[in-house]
């Protein structure tokens, strides 16, 4: 989401995840399960498990200050989506993109859509292919030393 903070990052949810004691793979499913809107003010990090940690103790529903943390986020998404300007096909991935949490209350329609099973990787898998690439391309500029030597 930024380069400054882990906001919007895996680690922010696993963050909230440990500050209402359940497990990060329940949070979409819970969230879907919101009767309540509430209001989270921050997506920095230790801001927000300060609020989720008030909300619990004013005895706030666990699925509803889980929805209000991904509708915090996809307020930010959008903030930052309106900056760069709205294209036709939006591109999310990382673990948010999982089941449960993409179709989570609060995400703008335009940023839901079809996402691959293990969407934590793409960064990973975008880098391998940048670094194969990068490969092929240096060997293709670098004489064989095997092949000159025959």
């Amino acid at each position: 989401m930024n380069d400054k903070c882990a906001a919007g990052t895996g680690r922010f949810l696993e963050v909230m995840a440990n500050a209402l004691e359940i497990d990060l793979a329940q949070m979409g499913e819970l969230a879907l399960l919101s009767k309540r809107e509430v209001y989270m003010a921050s997506v920095c990090t230790v801001f927000a498990e300060s609020e989720v940690i008030s909300l619990l103790s004013e005895g706030c529903d666990k699925a509803d200050i889980i929805a209000g943390i991904y509708r915090a986020i996809a307020n930010r998404i959008m903030g930052l989506v309106i900056q760069v300007g709205l294209r036709k096909k939006v591109a999310m991935s990382g673990g948010c993109q999982k089941p449960g949490h993409d179709q989570s209350p609060g995400r703008p329609p335009q940023c839901r859509g079809t996402h691959p099973d293990e969407p934590q990787i793409i960064g990973a898998l975008g880098a391998a292919i940048l670094a194969a690439e990068r490969a092929v391309r240096e060997r293709e500029r670098v004489p064989d030393p095997a092949a000159e030597s025959t």
